[in-house]
């Protein structure tokens, strides 16, 4: 059995999440005015809590600024295009490489606060006995249907109305749309006790638009989220962003063929993100675009070395037969666990015990 940095991943990383929550949403608290500014310029989370004190960071926010701001602007005026287009968005890129090239797609399964509170309503649906829904991953299925989706709206929000926007074509309240509407935005503040991002805005129809549109959005989120697992990060358009670069940053998912693969089916079913390619694919076609390097999936295969996450030459966690025999006994892979006692048991799927699956 190989060993790993992390044996018990799934606790590593939900310390990880619970900590970045922590920091993302009430670290300028801590530290103070002068040094929030520090982190949201050396920590690209989704998280805008820090709005109230100076600016949380997230690579769509500068996205949008620059291309609205900058590159719009600047090609109306048609002065330095050089300075004003290229650089700005440039160094934009090179501060979201200098972050994404050590953590790359780990920064979606193990940093976003988005994502850690879907995770933490899951398990809340899981206690409480709601019933799971998946995704079909037929070829006609859901999940290949809605992977589009991410792709559109960052073509879409972060990019196209931004640009329209700056070049004078649409209202200037679509400076910033893909913000507007996001559900982490709203999702963190108001964990801060700050109700301000529920409130519609009366000065135009656009802006009274949008707000709606996030007030739906996180509304679908906190309900969807007690039944589907991760209903936003399939749709997410940093997801979309990652996956464009995924392959620059040495820190992936390995997975080599087994005779078992594509039968057993275990490592699809523990994917929050219902990717069917994990049980069916090995290399580069196994690590798909929808992948958060979230873990689950080598923690569920119940054979040795064949789901790895690396980082660069060194494994920080492979699978492991004994690894999965105890992992099953607390949670299934789905996510499933022993419901609260004052909450009537509801019909669970079930999972192959591990003595059930071939060596």
């Amino acid at each position: 059995m190989l060993k790993t940095l992390f044996p018990a991943l799934s606790r590593v990383r939900f310390t990880v999440q619970l900590v970045m929550l922590f920091v993302s949403v009430y670290g300028s608290v801590l530290v103070g005015t002068y040094m929030a500014d520090k982190i949201s310029n050396a920590l690209p989370a989704l998280s805008c809590a820090y709005d109230q004190m100076n600016g949380g960071y997230c690579m769509l926010v500068p996205t949008q600024h620059i291309i609205h701001h900058r590159i719009g602007e600047a090609m109306v005026r048609a002065q330095q295009i050089t300075f004003q287009m290229v650089l700005p968005l440039l160094m934009a890129f090179v501060s979201f490489f200098a972050f994404f090239f050590v953590l790359g797609k780990m920064f979606c399964g193990w940093v976003c606060p988005l994502g850690t509170l879907q995770e933490l309503i899951g398990k809340l649906g899981r206690r409480f006995g709601f019933g799971l829904r998946r995704f079909a991953q037929g070829d006609l299925g859901e999940v290949k249907r809605v992977r589009p989706v991410k792709w559109l709206l960052l073509l879409g929000l972060v990019f196209i109305l931004p640009l329209a926007t700056g070049l004078g074509v649409t209202p200037h309240s679509l400076g910033n749309p893909y913000c507007d509407i996001c559900p982490s935005r709203v999702a963190t503040t108001l964990l801060t006790g700050n109700t301000e991002q529920l409130a519609l805005r009366l000065g135009d129809n656009v802006s009274f638009g949008l707000g709606a549109i996030a007030n739906l959005l996180i509304g679908f989120m906190l309900v969807g989220a007690l039944a589907i697992r991760q209903p936003f990060c399939r749709i997410c358009p940093l997801l979309a962003m990652n996956a464009v670069f995924q392959r620059l940053s040495p820190m992936r998912l390995a997975k080599k063929m087994h005779d078992n693969c594509g039968k057993c089916g275990i490592c699809s079913e523990a994917c929050p993100m219902d990717i069917p390619e994990i049980a069916k694919e090995e290399g580069r076609k196994a690590y798909h675009e929808d992948c958060t390097l979230c873990g689950r999936c080598a923690e569920y295969c119940p054979q040795d070395g064949v789901i790895r996450i690396k980082w660069g030459p060194f494994a920080l966690f492979s699978s492991s037969r004994e690894y999965y025999k105890i992992k099953v006994k607390g949670e299934l892979p789905d996510g499933t666990v022993k419901p609260l006692k004052f909450v009537r048991n509801a019909a669970r799927p079930s999972a192959p015990a591990p003595e059930a699956v071939d060596a």
